[in-house]
Parts: C-alpha cells; sequence; structure tokens
C-alpha cells in the first residue's frame, strides 16, 4: 500500500474523532455571560508609527505579485486592481457580564455574519463553552457556508472568547493550551525586500514570486532572477521560500522548480488554486528538490481531510483568522501531528497563531513582516519589542506576548457596527 492509498484509507476516521482535549480549566462554570457583541477597529496602544517608505521598497498592493487574476491583463499589474476596498477582515469586540472584553480577528467579508447572525445565537453564553459555542455557530451557517465568509466569521468570534478566557483567568493564550514547548519561535521574513530583511537579521526569507504563465517565458526568467537575489543576500545556507499565490499550474511548476534547482528552494507555496487537491498530490509526489505547502485558503478539518486524503503538501498553513479560529486551528494541528506533517500557520507571528506554535511541537517556524524601508528608527525598534524578537543560532526569533488572553493591549480608534 502506498501512502497515499494509506491515507486515503486512514483518514476519515482520524478527521472526524474528537481531537481537542479537555482542559481543566474549562470544567465548571465560569459565571461569564457575554452582553455584547460588536465590530471595532483597533489598534495596539503602542502602534508602529505611519510613515511613507522608500521609493524602492517592495509593496504586496502596488507592485506586480502573481495571483489567479493574472490571466486578465487588465487586473495582472497589482492586487489592488482587483480587491475590494470593503470587503475587509474584521475585529470583533465581546464584553461581558463580568467587565472583561475579548478581541478577535477575522477575515473579510464576516462582519454581516457576525452583526447579523452569530452576535444573536452567542449573546448571554458562557465564553468558557468554547467547543458548544463554535459547534452552535457551525451548525448555523452550515445551509449557506462552511468556508470563506462564514468560516472568517467564525473565527473572530472563537478569537475574542479565547481572548476573553484567557483574560478571565489571568493567563497568555499559549498557557491554557498546553504550555510552552520551545522557549521562543525561530521565525521567517515575507516580502521582496531582501536586503533590509537580510541587514535586520533573518537568514530565512519567503519571497512573494511576481509572476505566473500569464507572463510567459520571459516571466520565468525574472521570477529566478528573484531567487538569486536572494540567494546572493543570504549565501548558501540561508533558506529560502516562494509565495505563489494561487497563480502557476502543474505544468508551470515543473518547469520552474527545474529551473530553480541551483538555488536549494526550500519550499514552494500555494502553486495551485486550493480546490485543487488532486493536482496537488500528483505535484507533491513527482517533485522532490524542494517541499510543497499549502493551506493559507483552507478553511476547517474537512478541507485539510482533503488535503491529507491526496497527500498534497508537506507542509500545513491554516490562517487562524480564516480556519475556524484558535479552536479548529488545535484541530487541524492534531490531525496534521498524527501524520507528521509541519503546520506553520500563515502569518503566524502576526495574528496570534504563535500562542498555538510555541506550544505545539509540529510547528518548526513562525512567519512574521518587517515595516517596510524608509522609515524612523523607532518603528523597528517598536516592531522588534512587539514581538520580542531576538538573535540566536537559527537566525532570529520571536516569543509571543505574555499578557492575558492574546496578550495584546488594544485601544478601539472606531465603532463600526
Amino acid at each position: 500500500m502506498n501512502r497515499r492509498d494509506f491515507l486515503a484509507s486512514a483518514v476519515t476516521a482520524a478527521a472526524a474523532a474528537p481531537i481537542l482535549p479537555s482542559f481543566a480549566w474549562a470544567s465548571g462554570v465560569s459565571g461569564i455571560t457575554i452582553t455584547g457583541i460588536r465590530l471595532v477597529e483597533t489598534q495596539p496602544k503602542k502602534p508602529i508609527p505611519k510613515f511613507t517608505p522608500a521609493p524602492t521598497a517592495w509593496s504586496g498592493e502596488g507592485v506586480e505579485v502573481a495571483s489567479p487574476m493574472a490571466i486578465y491583463p487588465e487586473y495582472k499589474p497589482k492586487r489592488s486592481t482587483f480587491r475590494s476596498s470593503v470587503v475587509s477582515e474584521v475585529t470583533v469586540e465581546i464584553t461581558t457580564n463580568k467587565g472583561i472584553v475579548g478581541y478577535g480577528r477575522g477575515g473579510p467579508g464576516a462582519g454581516p455574519i457576525i452583526t447579523g447572525h452569530l452576535a444573536r445565537l452567542m449573546m448571554g453564553r458562557d465564553p468558557f463553552d468554547i467547543e458548544r459555542n463554535w459547534d452552535i455557530n457551525w451548525r448555523a451557517t452550515m445551509s449557506y457556508g462552511r468556508a470563506g465568509v462564514t468560516m472568517n466569521a467564525i473565527s473572530a468570534v472563537d478569537n475574542a472568547l479565547w481572548d476573553i478566557i484567557g483574560k478571565a483567568l489571568n493567563k497568555p493564550i499559549y498557557a491554557l493550551i498546553g504550555g510552552e514547548v520551545r522557549d521562543r519561535c525561530p521565525v521567517y521574513c515575507t516580502g521582496n525586500d531582501i536586503e533590509q530583511h537580510v541587514e535586520f537579521g533573518f537568514d530565512k526569507l519567503k519571497l512573494a514570486i511576481p509572476h505566473g504563465p500569464a507572463s510567459g517565458r520571459p516571466g520565468m526568467h525574472e521570477n529566478v532572477k528573484l531567487v538569486e537575489r536572494a540567494r546572493k543576500a543570504l549565501g548558501p545556507d540561508g533558506e529560502i521560500m516562494l509565495d505563489c499565490w494561487m497563480a502557476w499550474t502543474e505544468d508551470y511548476t515543473i518547469e520552474m522548480v527545474k529551473m530553480l534547482e541551483p538555488y536549494r528552494v526550500h519550499w514552494i507555496e500555494e502553486v495551485l488554486q486550493p480546490h485543487d487537491y488532486e493536482g496537488m498530490g500528483r505535484l507533491n509526489e513527482g517533485i522532490s528538490s524542494t517541499l510543497l505547502a499549502t493551506g493559507e485558503h483552507e478553511y476547517g478539518r474537512y478541507g485539510f481531510r482533503q488535503l491529507l486524503r491526496t497527500n498534497g503538501a508537506q507542509i500545513w498553513q491554516p490562517d487562524i483568522q480564516w480556519v475556524g479560529g484558535l479552536t479548529e486551528l488545535m484541530k487541524v494541528g492534531a490531525l496534521a501531528a498524527a501524520y507528521d506533517i509541519p503546520v506553520i500557520p500563515h502569518g503566524g507571528g502576526m495574528n496570534g497563531a504563535a500562542h498555538w506554535s510555541i506550544s505545539h511541537v509540529n510547528a518548526p517556524w513562525v512567519e512574521l513582516f518587517m515595516p517596510p524601508p524608509g522609515g524612523p528608527k523607532e518603528a523597528y525598534e517598536i516592531y522588534k519589542e512587539m514581538y520580542e524578537i531576538t538573535k540566536g543560532p537559527d537566525g532570529l526569533y520571536m516569543h509571543p506576548p505574555r499578557g492575558p488572553g492574546w496578550g495584546v493591549d488594544w485601544e478601539v480608534v472606531k465603532v463600526l457596527s
């Protein structure tokens, strides 16, 4: 029996079994009830100051990056040509009868589902009933969701409830879900300001690949030039990863991988559209010079069960704001652990997932982004302090906030609804 057949026969039972452990702190009644739910705009009380980046700075919105929209010339130049300015990520604020307030982030389009549906279901409930609350929201939105905006909404509510639990117990999230398995987390940096990132101390870089099949062979050579530049800046021992953002095809991936072999790329990410589980499986079976990673745009344990069935990736990358919140991230992480699959959450150092990473063995690295070049010294000092960035034998490290809940001292700058 080959690996794919074994996974297909075993995964159904594994994914259906209850995975979330019973935590001692969850027993009994907390005496806390939810009294209010609203959407807000927040910022840390000590934010990184705003500034105009250097003219040469890379920007995910202002420059061309590979995307599934690149087949249409009018949308190809940059992501801002097709992204919505009103369908944005959200922050939900949940208040309680004990004065404890929780904040949770969710993905794009979640706002109307939270205020128009989930808020009514959660009002008066005990935040400590974390599994029951999650399942209520899941079942209530199943008729019109199961992925995308409904899971984005469930994520925001779930993350806010975890914040309340941590604050009620005066414990950081990572202390509630198993404690630290390491003192700090190795980090990599995403973005194409390569020289800035290396100078700052990163020895692991993920590049936003600019081109896909729509750019033809000239685009392939431009991709190679970007990777060559990173290898030159890092030296022979640094790690390079590539974010292809759902833009490539199977044939294009195979050819690009061959062209990139001299540069020792550690993984290539989201080369195919997220629903193409079979295509990812074929690539994963046929490519040996680099690893395949995906999962940023996957939703919940059932989506990852599909990925597991096809043996579609060697690294899973769920996003805590989209996958279903911390509650579902733990299920996905446990499913991966049963098959020795590393989990490196998307944006994990920035969105709270590092709390999960520092408390789980199968979470080797954490993703960070840097403020762009051109800012005042204060911007990078606050950034370093915010993520507790330190140097060590494996480049740079970070530690999730140590305060109660998610550990971030938020202030509300605007009430949205």
